[in-house]
C-alpha cells in the first residue's frame, strides 16, 4: 500500500516533472471537469439559439446572450461561497469531490430534451463549478511549502491540465453537439467529469494533508453556529432560485432574460461591494495583510477587464465563427464549435515556455502587476486584429478563420501572463485562513468578466461585430496601460 505524502515532504517530492506527485492528481481532475465545462459551453449559445426543429431551444441571441453571460458568471460567483464552505466546513478535497458529484447531475440533466431539465441542469452545473474549481487551486497551492520556487512553474503545469481538457472538449462534444444530437453532447460532457472524479478519487492518496482539514473552529458552539448559517444560507439560495420558478410556471409573474440578467448584474455588483467592504474594514487584519488586500483588489480589477474580453470566445467570438467566417480546410467542412479548442492548442503548446520562462528568468521575472499589464494589452490587441477581420465580413462574406486564430493566439500569450500568475498570486498575498474564500474572490472577477462578455454577447445583432470588438480592443489596451504605470505602487503593496 502507497505511503501517504506528508505536507513536509513535498520540497524533496519531484515525481511529477519535477513538482509534486499530488500535481498529477489535480492535473487530471481539472482536465476531466474542464472537458466537461468546456464542452457544455462550445455548443451552450448554440444549442439554446438553434431553431426547435433542429432540437435546439430557438431562442433569440438577444436572450441566449444574457443566459450565456449570467450562468457563466454565477459558475465562478458560486466560488466564493464555494471557497468558505470549503474554509470552514468540508476542507478542500471533500468540497471538490462534492462539487464533482453536482457537476455529474447537471450535464446528464441538460441531456434531457426538456426545457425544465436544461434550467435544473444549469443551476446543478453553477453549484457544483463553485465548490470544485476554487478549491482544487487551492490544493494546488498548498503542495508547495512557502517560498518554493517551483509554484509559478507548478501552476502554469497545472494550467497545461486545465487547457487539455478544454481543447479536447470542443472537438469532441461539438461534433456530437452540432452533428450529431445537442442533448447527447450534454451527456458527453457528464461522463467526462465522471471519469475526473474517478481518478480523484483514486489519486488522492498522494495529497498528503493539503486540503484535508477546514480551519479548526474556536468551540463546538462556534461550530455549531457556522453550520447553521451554513444551512440558513443554502435555503436562502434555495428559496431565491425555487420561488421566481414556481410562480412563473404557476403564472402569477412573467420572468423575461433581461429581467433575469439585471438581477444578476445587481447581484454581482453588491457581491462584490460586500466581500472587499467586510475584508477591507475588518480589523483582524495584520498591517501586512492589509496591505496586500489592496494588491489584491487593484489585481481584481485587472482580472475583471482581461476575462470580460477573453471569456467572449463562448459568445460573440462563437458567433462570428458560426455566421461569419468560411469554417472549411482542405476541403473539410467542420463545425464552428471547434474554434474553441485553438486557445486550447495554444496553451499546451505556450505554457511550458512561459512556465520555463517564469523560472529562468530567476529574480529578473516581471512582477505580478507587471504580467497583469502585459496580459491586458495582449489580449486588447487580439480584439484589435479580430475588428479588423470582422469589417470585412458584410454582405454575406465569411472571412479566414485566420482572423479568428490570429486573435486567440494573441489572447492566449495574455491569458498565459495573467490566469496563471494570478491564481499563484492568490495562494501568496492571501491571508491563510481566508485562502479558499480569497480563491473564490480571484473567481469573482472572471464571474464578473463572464457577466459583461455575455452582455457583449447579447449586443451582437444590435451593433456591427466590428464596432463591438473595437470598444473591447480600446478598453482593455487602456486599462493595460494604467495597470503598467502602477505596477510599483502595487508590488509596494504586495510586501513580497
Amino acid at each position: 500500500m502507497a505511503t501517504k505524502v506528508r505536507a513536509a515532504d513535498t520540497a524533496a517530492d519531484t515525481r511529477f516533472f519535477g513538482h509534486p506527485r499530488g500535481l498529477a492528481t489535480l492535473f487530471f481532475t481539472e482536465t476531466w471537469e474542464r472537458f466537461s465545462y468546456y464542452g457544455m459551453r462550445a455548443i451552450l449559445i448554440l444549442f439554446m439559439t438553434a431553431p426547435t426543429r433542429s432540437g435546439g431551444l430557438g431562442f433569440s441571441v438577444a436572450t441566449a446572450g444574457v443566459i450565456y453571460g449570467l450562468y457563466t458568471s454565477m459558475v465562478y460567483l458560486l466560488s466564493v461561497p464555494g471557497g468558505w464552505v470549503a474554509d470552514r466546513i468540508f476542507g478542500q478535497r471533500r468540497a471538490v469531490l462534492y462539487g464533482g458529484i453536482l457537476i455529474i447531475f447537471g450535464q446528464f440533466s441538460l441531456g434531457v430534451p426538456r426545457v425544465p431539465f436544461f434550467y435544473a441542469g444549469l443551476v446543478l452545473l453553477v453549484l457544483g463549478t463553485g465548490l470544485l474549481k476554487p478549491n482544487v487551486s487551492t490544493i494546488v497551492g498548498q503542495l508547495y511549502a512557502p517560498g518554493d520556487v517551483r509554484r509559478d512553474a507548478g501552476f502554469s503545469i497545472f494550467y497545461m491540465g486545465i487547457n487539455l481538457g478544454a481543447f479536447i472538449a470542443p472537438l469532441a462534444v461539438g461534433y456530437v453537439g452540432q452533428r450529431v444530437n445537442w442533448n447527447l453532447g450534454f451527456m458527453l460532457a457528464g461522463a467526462g467529469m465522471t471519469l475526473g472524479l474517478i481518478q480523484y478519487s483514486l489519486g488522492s492518496r498522494y495529497l498528503g494533508e493539503a486540503g484535508l482539514h477546514p480551519v479548526p473552529s474556536e468551540s463546538e458552539e462556534a461550530r455549531a453556529k457556522l453550520h447553521r448559517s451554513a444551512w440558513t444560507a443554502a435555503a436562502v439560495f434555495a428559496l431565491l432560485i425555487g420561488a421566481p420558478a414556481l410562480l412563473q410556471t404557476m403564472g402569477a409573474i412573467h420572468i423575461t432574460a433581461a429581467y433575469v440578467g439585471t438581477a444578476g448584474g445587481a447581484l454581482l455588483l453588491v457581491v462584490t461591494i460586500g466581500i472587499f467592504g467586510w475584508l477591507l474594514s475588518s480589523k483582524q487584519w495584520s498591517a501586512v495583510e492589509r496591505a496586500r488586500l489592496l494588491a489584491i483588489l487593484a489585481l481584481f480589477v485587472a482580472s475583471t477587464l482581461f476575462w470580460s474580453a477573453y471569456e467572449q470566445a463562448g459568445s460573440t467570438l462563437t458567433l462570428l465563427a458560426d455566421r461569419s467566417t468560411d469554417n472549411r480546410a482542405f476541403g473539410f467542412s467542420f463545425p464552428s464549435s471547434w474554434y474553441q479548442s485553438v486557445p486550447a492548442i495554444f496553451v499546451i503548446v505556450l505554457a511550458p515556455v512561459f512556465a520555463y520562462l517564469w523560472v529562468r528568468l530567476g529574480r529578473r521575472d516581471p512582477s505580478t502587476p507587471a504580467k497583469f499589464a502585459a496580459g491586458l494589452i495582449l489580449v486588447g490587441l487580439g480584439f484589435a486584429v479580430v475588428a479588423i477581420g470582422a469589417a470585412r465580413a458584410v454582405n454575406g462574406v465569411r472571412i479566414s478563420p485566420l482572423w479568428l486564430i490570429a486573435t486567440y493566439l494573441l489572447s492566449v500569450c495574455g491569458e498565459l501572463c495573467l490566469s496563471p500568475v494570478g491564481l499563484s498570486a492568490m495562494t501568496k498575498l492571501a491571508p491563510q485562513r481566508v485562502a479558499g474564500l480569497m480563491m473564490g474572490v480571484f473567481f469573482l472577477s472572471i464571474s464578473i468578466g463572464d457577466y459583461i462578455g455575455g452582455l457583449f454577447g447579447s449586443m451582437y445583432e444590435r451593433f456591427s461585430p466590428s464596432e463591438l470588438f473595437t470598444v473591447v480592443a480600446a478598453g482593455t489596451i487602456g486599462v493595460g496601460l494604467i495597470m503598467a504605470l502602477l505596477v510599483r505602487p502595487i508590488k509596494r503593496l504586495m510586501a513580497l
